[in-house]
Order: structure tokens, then C-alpha cells, then sequence
């Protein structure tokens, strides 16, 4: 059963179109890494799956329930961690998760949620003296008391450093083990490479994109670069390789050879190489990141990608 289904989703505000025509499936289990640069709909859409805002024509279903008539029962199993979430600075880590316990009506020992998350040495501190980086801990130690079927995270590597973001991820994978469904948003590309499934990405409030980052790389056609370590006194023809059909450039730093191509290319620059009399001691292949691929199909910049216009 689809843990998320969309059909025909668009979301106004007067004259502004936030979320045009939207369809998009999500299964049970299932890590769906969800992007788009500022102001594509991404946040928009993750308020309309949680009935924080209204859909303007469509239908939603999460977990089996109509998003907006049974909103209640869908909150009951779905675990939230928000963008720009607040903490309450006069209560303890522990108060946090017992209320979040009690909110939710379950049984939970708020002191192992607070281990698991790796913040339990701070239990009886107030969260007004916590760091970014353990608010998020804790906000998202809240999101997972009583072990939701759904799990709604919105860049959850937001003020984390890299072991906390490392950590993140174990929580998320565990979850998708335990066959929790994910819906995980993040700007940190790498983030969402390493957890997901699959992928969507946004632009101007319609889904460009929805497939694995490998089925991505094949629609898209993105080159690979090619990295081959040479030996011996033979110099290679730059030009002969660069006039190979799929390559579309090459590049040297000593015994290394740096060639972008196509996949099914690779094949004939070893072989060009050889045919010339070079030794190739050893090549390996870097395919398309992540990051690549959100460029090709949002049209982002380099500096774009490196810096806030990614995150929303």
C-alpha cells in the first residue's frame, strides 16, 4: 500500500501557483528524498501532506487516510520534524519527550529516546541552554516517540555536525529497517544520497524529476569522468582521445588522465589508450552526484548549489 499518494495537487495564494497539477506515490518503507531550490513547493507541499494548509484542487492520502477529513488519525502514526522548529527554553530535554509521550498517548521510556538521539547527558537541562545542534536532536527525538509509520523530516541536518548528521542518517536507516516510511527533505545533497530510495525534485511548483538517483543519471545522460593512472614513457594523444565519440574533454596532471564521458565510452578510451602504447596501471569512475543532477534538471548555478538557494 502507498504510504503517500497525490493526485492533482495544486495549491494558490491569490496569484501565486505554490504547487501546480502535483502527482507523486511514496510505498510503505520506502526513504523518498523530496528537493527543490527556494520557492519550487517543496514546503508547501509538505504543509498540504500534513493539513497544515489546504490543497486548492486535488486529492491527498496519507497511510490510508484522507490528509485533510482525517487528519487526526493520520498525526496519530506520522512523526514531524519541522523547518524552524522552536523549543520551549523553561523545559527539560526529558519534559520535551514526556510531552510529546503524552501527546501522543503512548508508552515510551523518554530517557532512552533521549539516549538514542545522543543527547540523554543533557535529560535535566533546560532547552533554552541547548545548541542548535541539540535542539534538532531533540526535536527529532520528539518526532520519534511512538514509533510512527510515517516519519516527515525537514532538513534534519540543520545545525548538526558531522557525527550528528552521521547519526541522523543511522536513525534514518534503521527506520526504513524497521519499515517506517520516510519522506526526507534536505539541501545537504550528499545527505540525501546516502538514505534514499528515491528521489523527487522540484521547480516553479511542478515535479520534474521522480525516479533513483541511478534511473536520474540515465534519463538525464550526465557525463561520468573518467579517471585513468598511467606508467611508462609514453605520452598520450589528448587529441585523438578527445576526438572519441562520447568524450567530451580531457585533461592531465602527471600520470593521471581525466576524461569526461559518456558511460559507454569508457570502454573505447582504455582501449585508444592502449592502441597508443600506454600502460593504464589502474582507472576508476566517478558517476554523477547527486548535486550534478539537481543542476541539470533546476537549471541552479554552481554558487547556487553551494550555498542557500538549494535549501528550500
Amino acid at each position: 500500500m502507498a504510504a503517500i499518494e497525490l493526485h492533482g495537487v495544486t495549491k494558490r495564494y491569490e496569484d501565486v501557483t505554490a504547487v501546480s497539477d502535483l502527482s507523486l506515490t511514496v510505498e510503505e518503507g520506502e526513504v523518498f528524498g523530496f528537493l527543490g531550490p527556494n520557492g519550487a513547493g517543496k514546503s508547501t507541499t509538505i504543509n498540504v501532506l500534513l493539513d497544515f494548509v489546504r490543497a486548492t484542487e486535488g486529492t491527498v492520502r496519507v497511510l490510508g487516510h484522507d490528509a485533510h477529513a482525517e487528519s487526526v488519525a493520520v498525526r496519530s502514526r506520522t512523526g514531524v520534524l519541522p523547518e524552524g522548529f522552536d523549543v520551549y527554553d523553561r523545559l527539560t530535554g526529558r519534559a520535551h519527550i514526556e510531552f510529546a509521550i503524552d501527546s501522543k498517548e503512548v508508552e515510551a521510556d523518554p530517557d532512552a529516546v533521549l539516549e538514542r538521539v545522543g543527547i540523554a547527558d543533557a535529560a535535566d537541562r533546560k532547552a533554552g541552554g541547548y545548541s542548535k545542534g541539540m535542539r534538532q536532536r531533540l526535536a527529532l527525538g520528539m518526532a520519534l516517540v511512538g514509533d510512527p509509520d510515517l516519519l516527515v523530516l525537514d532538513e534534519p541536518s540543520s545545525g548538526l555536525d558531522p557525527a550528528g548528521a552521521k547519526e541522523m542518517r543511522d536513525i534514518v536507516s534503521e527506520e526504513a529497517e524497521r519499515g517506517t516510511t520516510v519522506f526526507f527533505s534536505s539541501h545537504v545533497l550528499e545527505q540525501v544520497e546516502a538514505v534514499c530510495d528515491r528521489v523527487g525534485i522540484m521547480r516553479e511548483g511542478e515535479l520534474v524529476a521522480e525516479d533513483t538517483i541511478e534511473g536520474l543519471r540515465e534519463a538525464v545522460g550526465t557525463e561520468s569522468t573518467l579517471r585513468v593512472t598511467t606508467a611508462g614513457d609514453a605520452i598520450p594523444d589528448t587529441d585523438a582521445l578527445t576526438a572519441l565519440d562520447g568524450v567530451s574533454s580531457v585533461s592531465t596532471d602527471g600520470e593521471t588522465l581525466l576524461v569526461s564521458c559518456d558511460s559507454d565510452a569508457k570502454t573505447a578510451v582504455i582501449g585508444e589508450l592502449e592502441s597508443q602504447g600506454v600502460e593504464v596501471t589502474d582507472f576508476e569512475t566517478r558517476e554523477a552526484s547527486l548535486e550534478d543532477l539537481f543542476l541539470a534538471y533546476t537549471g541552479q548555478d554552481d554558487e547556487t548549489a553551494d550555498g542557500a538557494e538549494v535549501r528550500a
